[in-house]
């Protein structure tokens, strides 16, 4: 390994445990592996989660770069583009993969043992950066207590970049934005309007350039309260479509009226056959759930789009496990869907005791044989029909997961995932990490998706101001 210009970064078990094909997104750059993440690599192979998984794809990758090298050729290093995806498209430049083929010792501080595999690690970054005293040598890792003791000692470390959706959670796309106060006296002159049916459109010019996104809601502050979605944008001319209205006064979705606009928008999304994946995002006690399963109800029993609503979410506890659940797949799951259960509570009006025991039974019964709990550990390699599947707790997946589920739609199958990104569980994950962020920025240019940021809490004023003061 020679003095130069390029950067050499050192990966921690975490990282390829994440992502395997982070050995690729260094660009130019060298890439360093410590024997101590092969054999923390090798500890983590066995057994069927997300992360055992990527740790037998890492190895099998490593393999194939090896690809019989003898020890000089490992020694020098070897090169990373031969076996990346692209590298049949040209104009891929990479670094080389280098291991730790000889013993790198340093000094480590007395209250760092160097039998721990981290500090290990450590060691063997103070090592290069001393024996390559020319080169920028950093240390990769997800680990923030990884992090905090590289600073303390003296070696320059990173978070994993690459996962990054955005580079601030703020930035995310909220489905729907404000029109300026004048827009319409801008723009209203040369305003074409239609009906089909019971849809009301509107044409109007708009720059070359405009930001829109197909299926974005705008909203007017103007005495009018223009509300409406944006369904194409083509050559300086976009096709709106006015907003149904679910509100107070209405006749509702199964018995549930919306209660603010960003509810309003959200519903329109889920009653919509055209659009066949919607993502939910907001604060606890924004009404993502209860508005999803009530559109899933109507269209399920009463307009029979969908033959069944399949429920599912990420099973990550809170607090500690309450360990071994008994019985079949649905019955394992139960715990985990409390959620569904207070939303159809409501929904059923189970809580009203004046209805008879029969009808609640009989209810009960009914939705029972159409509302199907599954765990995402058995979604691989199935095919789902027809129906109305609600994604709870997206926020705690990652993209590949995400992509996972998804990919599972068949035709005529509608998907909506719900979240919050600020009350992410997975200790790998972040805001600018989770596969719901993943999914909503890339789905915003689809014309068959859509996304609504709810912000308004309406569970209860408890709830509401618990979220805005804790």
């Amino acid at each position: 390994m020679t003095n130069d210009s390029k950067r050499l970064f050192i990966l921690d078990t975490n990282v390829l445990m994440h992502d395997p094909m982070a050995l690729f997104n260094f660009e130019e750059h060298d890439v360093f592996i410590p024997m101590t993440v092969l054999e923390e690599l090798d500890a983590g192979k066995k057994g069927m989660s997300e992360v055992s998984r990527n740790v037998r794809e890492t190895n099998r990758l490593i393999d194939q770069i090896i690809n019989d090298a003898n020890f000089n050729e490992i020694k020098l290093g070897l090169p990373l583009e031969r076996i990346h995806p692209n590298s049949k498209k040209g104009n891929i430049h990479l670094g080389k993969l280098y291991f730790e083929t000889e013993p790198l010792l340093v000094e480590l501080p007395i209250s760092l043992p160097s039998h721990k595999a981290d500090n290990h690690i450590l060691q063997t970054g103070l090592a290069l950066k001393e024996h390559y005293p020319n080169r920028n040598v950093t240390l990769v890792t997800k680990d923030i207590n990884m992090r905090i003791k590289s600073s303390a000692v003296g070696l320059h470390s990173e978070d994993y970049y690459n996962d990054r959706v955005l580079e601030d959670a703020d930035l995310l796309y909220t489905g729907w934005e404000m029109l300026p106060e004048h827009f319409f006296e801008e723009h209203g002159q040369n305003m074409k309007s239609w009906q089909e049916g019971s849809r009301t459109f509107y044409e109007l010019e708009v720059a070359k350039d405009c930001p829109w996104y197909p299926n974005e809601c705008l909203i007017s502050e103007n005495e009018a309260g223009f509300k409406a979605i944006v369904r194409s944008v083509d050559d300086g001319k976009a096709t709106l479509e006015y907003l149904d209205d679910f509100g107070k006064g209405s006749n509702g979705v199964w018995g549930i009226e919306t209660r603010n606009p960003e509810q309003n928008m959200a519903m329109n999304f889920l009653m919509d056959p055209d659009i066949d994946f919607v993502s939910l995002l907001g604060i606890a006690g924004t009404g993502k759930t209860l508005l999803a399963l009530a559109a899933g109800l109507e269209q399920t029993l009463d307009l029979n789009l969908y033959n069944e609503i399949i429920m599912t979410r990420a099973t990550i506890p809170i607090g500690d496990d309450i360990g071994f659940l008994p019985g079949t797949e649905e019955e394992k799951m139960t715990p985990w869907m409390g959620a569904l259960m207070d939303n159809l509570e409501v929904l059923t009006g189970a809580e009203n005791t004046n209805s008879p025991e029969w009808e609640k039974e009989s209810t009960q019964f009914l939705l029972s044989k159409r509302i199907k709990i599954k765990s995402l550990n058995f979604m691989r390699g199935r095919t789902f029909q027809n129906k109305f599947i609600i994604l709870d707790e997206a926020q705690n997946l990652t993209p590949k997961q995400m992509k996972t589920l998804i990919t599972r739609a068949g035709q005529g199958t509608k998907i909506v995932c719900i979240g919050n990104i600020g009350q992410i569980d997975s200790p790998y994950l972040s805001e600018t990490t989770s596969g719901l962020t993943y999914v909503v920025d890339r789905f915003k240019d689809w014309e068959h998706g859509a996304h609504i940021t709810l912000q308004q809490g309406e569970r209860s004023r408890l709830a509401l101001f618990a979220s805005d003061t804790l």
